[in-house]
């Protein structure tokens, strides 16, 4: 016997939409920072930090944080 499927109520599809433009932007931004920016300003070899950005909330976190030598 299988259970019947949860459907989300249009406030929560509502939420996770926004959610995703979210990250969505935040890749973005970072990947735009990224290509804007010289590879000096940056920890480590540029390339390797594309597809760490990839990595959903995370990667972009981490490139803002860790990634930037101030």
């Amino acid at each position: 016997m299988t259970k019947p499927k949860k459907e989300l109520s249009p406030g929560q599809q509502a939420v996770f939409g926004v959610l995703g433009l979210v990250q969505a932007a935040f890749a973005f931004l970072a990947f735009w920072d990224l290509a804007h920016r010289d590879a000096d300003e940056v920890r480590g070899p540029k390339p390797a930090w594309i597809p760490a950005i990839l990595v959903n909330w995370i990667g972009p976190a981490s490139y803002f944080l860790f990634g930037i030598k101030r």
